[in-house]
């Protein structure tokens, strides 16, 4: 298949990668230059985005990110290009569109359980922005669109782990984090290729929720640091869980974040 990727970048790259050693042409888009031989990489604005002189697109993944995290950022790149986009790639044979979303849609704050079933209550604009966007992709490509939606992405760097070990001295609560690693993250986004029925969502996570204390704390252990003092039991964040991910027969490489943190910790 002729597959498009949308933004390309840590993630993306990863996923091409995987999907060009199984026999797929890839084609990228992206506003700075690319050197992977892998893919053939076009420099373009999404935002006037021109499709019109590449051969049939059958599969497309749309993975883009804000340079800042305004939410003038988030409209300018998941909302103003979403018009633009849709209008480029109507032309082609599309299959299936997926497009990479994020756990910010769900709003809830004390502890609660979510699943790909619970309801979406975004709480701030970001959030709302993010769920605005899913549903025009959703309305442009009503049996094609594949949303997912990502936890916390790590992998690459402890550099600001590191940096709040240092500097978190008090923790105000138990605050729930949840994560994915970027490899696991791309061999998900890869594997959705061979799904036979596949579902209009996948929340993409490796269901192992933690505090955040918690983690800082290991942190602070391996630096030789006093550990942070926690203010208050009072419970907040959310404890998300991938269900559809591994109904899809997906095995995660990376359930242990604490294994992850060491590798690269061994590595500096």
């Amino acid at each position: 298949m002729h597959i498009l990727f949308i933004g390309y970048g840590k993630t993306s790259r990863r996923v091409a990668k995987q999907l060009f050693e199984q026999g797929h042409q890839i084609t990228t888009i992206s506003q700075s230059p690319k050197t992977d031989e892998f893919a053939t990489h076009l420099i373009q604005d999404v935002h006037q985005l021109n499709l019109t002189q590449i051969k049939p697109i059958d599969w497309v993944y749309v993975l883009l990110s804000p340079s800042q995290s305004s939410i003038e950022g988030y409209q300018q790149t998941y909302i103003d290009s979403v018009a633009p986009i849709v209008a480029a790639l109507k032309q082609h044979p599309i299959q299936k569109i997926v497009v990479v979303s994020s756990t910010r849609v769900y709003g809830e704050n004390k502890g609660e359980r979510i699943d790909d079933a619970s309801c979406i209550q975004p709480v701030d604009e970001q959030g709302r922005l993010l769920r605005q966007m899913e549903q025009l992709y959703q309305q442009a490509f009503p049996k094609q669109c594949i949303i997912t939606r990502p936890t916390g992405i790590y992998g690459t760097s402890i550099a600001r782990m590191i940096k709040l070990a240092e500097s978190t001295r008090t923790y105000a609560n138990i605050h729930w984090s949840n994560r994915i690693h970027i490899d696991d993250l791309a061999r998900f986004l890869a594997h959705l290729i061979h799904v036979e029925h596949l579902k209009n969502l996948y929340i993409v996570s490796n269901n192992q929720p933690l505090p955040l204390h918690e983690i800082i704390q290991w942190f602070q252990q391996q630096l030789n640091l006093a550990e942070l003092v926690l203010d208050s039991e009072v419970v907040s964040g959310k404890r998300i869980y991938a269900t559809r991910m591994l109904e899809t027969g997906f095995e995660l490489e990376h359930a242990d974040c604490f294994e992850d943190y060491l590798q690269m910790w061994e590595k500096i």
